[in-house]
Order: structure tokens, then C-alpha cells, then sequence
């Protein structure tokens, strides 16, 4: 079987169980860091603070987190790694890089005909990522992540979406995206990396559900994308009442096997600290799913065969790494069924 690669070593897809696909542990900036420390940020409390909610959160039923921080946003897995190493859930890793404009001078005269010429360097960075380990850690990154925004592809952005298709390519990683549905810039997303060799079956376009358009949202899925109903908790955004009443809508019209539930939450963000969140966003954490959202899915209609779809066998299916392919080009996951009557806490 092909593995899936966690801090603590790979797994099979089936061992993953319930899964968070899109949120982050600590989001910082390194320069404002080490120069401009935040007067919230304590690396050793935060190190104790995420353990405590990653623990709690296996507690309440989920089994993986994917942790998409990735270049751009303070990666730091050594750091992630002092967290993996204690707590119960699989936490996987990420590459990518987070820009939705311009990359740091560096990538200006490194690469293919620039100054320093030779192999573009976002390449390099994201497979060693995939198939060494990043940062001399030995742990491997699961998913690539990539951005657009409202300056839209960008030379720069082009160039990390360009490179993100070649490491698929070569390693079967699925590409996950920042998307701007209100934009709808995620049929611009799939259709820059279709035309590069990445196939819709292993794209994720990101934050899907910031939106209600379900015209948009049912177009992406026809092309064969996943959707992230990613951002539950952010209803500074959109209210998680709208989010769950979207999801229920794609349910009834049997979109269950394309939709992945997640929260884009933090322990610490330095861009959204927890002093702001806890004004202005206090449900924006990793226990909003399976404390309120799943019981407003449940309430709703959604089943349980509904709710086992999102949260275990899309992201299983995501994560395998495409070589295991079935006859429809997609990964196989060993079916395990629904999950037991009171899996799922309330």
C-alpha cells in the first residue's frame, strides 16, 4: 500500500481516520519574529498550548491534522516536530510556497536564465520537501500548497503554481490552493494546473467555503476538483450557519465525495493573534467541527455515510500519493464502511 508520510513516519491511507485537511499550528512571519517579537508569542507556552488542543481534539474523535503552513508563512517543523512527537493525532506537513504577488529577491536571480543560472529553485525546494525531508528534520511533506489572490497570477505566483505541477508530477502529491470564490479565481487555479500535468482528481481549491454560490461551487466539482469547506469558525467571514446550509445544499445533490471539511485555524497566527480571535472570531478552532458544525451537518440531514465521506475517505483519498491509482485514475483507499455508532462526539 502506499504510505502517507506524518511526523512520526508514514501510515496507510486507512490508518489516517477522521481528518482535518487544512489548518496550521503556529503561522509567524521569521524576519518580524526575530526582530519584532509579538508581545502574544511565547515559543516554549505555545509549544505546551498546541499540545493541550491537539490532544483535546483527538479527544473529541479527529485522528490527523494537516498543518499547510508552508514558505511564506513561518514554517518552523522542528518546532512542529517537539508538538508531534507528544500528542495522539498524525500530524502531516506541508510545501509550497505562500505568496499571492512577489517572491523574495532571492528567486530574482536564481533560476532558469536569471544571474545565477541553472534549475529553478522552487522545484528543488518542493520535491526535496516530498522526498527527503524538509529542513534536515527527515519528515516529508504530504501536500503542496499554493496561493492566488485578487492580483491574480502574477509572474511570481505563476512560477510557484508552475513549479507546484512539476513536483506533482514528479511525486504524486496533491496541490491544495488559497482560493477567492468571490473571485472565482479556483476555475482559474484548476485550469492553470490541468494545462501543467496536474489532474482535477488532485487539486483541492482551498476556502470553497467562503462562498454560497453554488453554481460556482458545483462547477469546480464537475471539473473534478475537491472543494475546501475549510474555514468553519471564520465568521468574521461568512457565518457558520451559511457554510454548514452550503455543504447540506452540495449534499442533497450528491457532491458528498468532493468536499473536505476543515477550519484554517491556529493555535497562534501572528497575522490573526489569539487576542483578536477571541473578540472577534471565538469559534475559529480546531474543536468547531466536532463540537458545532457536525452536529448542525447532522441536524440537517447529513449522514452519517455523508459525514464519513469528508472527513475520512476524501482526505485518504487526497493524500495517498497518486501512483496508487484505480481504473478512474484515482487513488485507492482500502473502504472501511461508516464509522461505529458514537465515533463521533457531539
Amino acid at each position: 500500500m502506499t504510505l502517507v508520510p506524518t511526523f512520526r513516519g508514514p501510515v496507510g491511507p486507512a490508518e489516517l481516520g477522521p481528518t482535518l485537511i487544512h489548518e496550521h499550528v503556529f503561522v509567524g512571519h521569521p524576519e518580524l519574529d526575530l526582530n519584532h517579537p509579538h508581545p502574544e508569542w511565547d515559543p516554549d507556552a505555545a509549544v505546551e498550548q498546541a499540545v493541550t488542543a491537539l490532544t483535546r481534539l483527538h479527544e473529541l474523535g479527529i485522528r490527523t491534522v494537516v498543518d499547510l503552513t508552508v514558505l511564506g508563512l513561518g514554517r518552523d517543523v522542528a518546532r512542529l516536530a517537539r508538538v508531534a512527537e507528544r500528542v495522539p493525532v498524525h500530524l502531516v506537513a506541508a510545501t509550497g510556497y505562500y505568496t499571492s504577488n512577489v517572491l523574495p529577491p532571492f528567486f530574482r536571480t536564481h533560476g532558469p536564465g536569471r544571474l545565477v543560472d541553472g534549475p529553478d529553485p522552487l522545484v528543488e525546494y518542493f520535491v526535496r520537501d516530498i522526498e527527503e525531508g524538509i529542513a534536515g528534520t527527515g519528515v516529508r511533506a504530504g501536500m503542496i500548497k499554493v496561493v492566488t489572490d485578487e492580483e491574480g497570477f502574477t509572474d511570481d505566483v505563476a512560477r510557484v503554481f508552475t513549479a507546484a505541477a512539476a513536483a506533482h508530477r514528479r511525486t504524486g502529491v496533491t496541490v491544495t490552493t488559497h482560493s477567492r470564490p468571490d473571485l472565482r479565481n479556483g476555475l482559474e487555479q484548476l485550469a492553470f494546473l490541468r494545462e501543467r500535468g496536474v489532474p482535477p482528481e488532485r487539486v483541492v481549491i482551498g476556502h470553497s467555503g467562503d462562498t454560497d454560490d453554488l453554481d460556482h461551487l458545483r462547477e469546480l466539482m464537475d471539473e473534478g476538483a475537491t472543494i475546501g469547506m475549510d474555514r468553519f469558525g471564520m465568521e468574521h467571514v461568512l457565518p457558520d450557519d451559511r457554510r454548514v446550509a452550503t455543504v447540506l445544499a452540495l449534499l442533497r445533490l450528491g457532491y458528498a465525495d468532493r468536499m473536505v471539511l476543515s477550519h484554517d485555524a491556529a493555535c497562534f497566527s501572528r497575522m490573526t493573534p489569539p487576542s483578536w480571535r477571541a473578540v472577534h472570531a471565538p469559534h475559529w478552532h480546531y474543536e468547531n467541527i466536532p463540537r458545532r458544525v457536525l452536529p448542525m451537518l447532522r441536524a440537517g440531514g447529513a449522514t452519517e455515510a455523508d459525514i464519513h465521506q469528508m472527513l475520512v475517505a476524501n482526505p485518504a483519498r487526497l493524500l495517498a500519493p497518486a501512483e496508487q491509482l484505480d481504473d478512474r485514475g484515482r487513488p485507492r483507499v482500502p473502504h472501511t464502511g461508516p464509522p461505529p455508532s458514537g465515533m463521533w462526539l457531539s
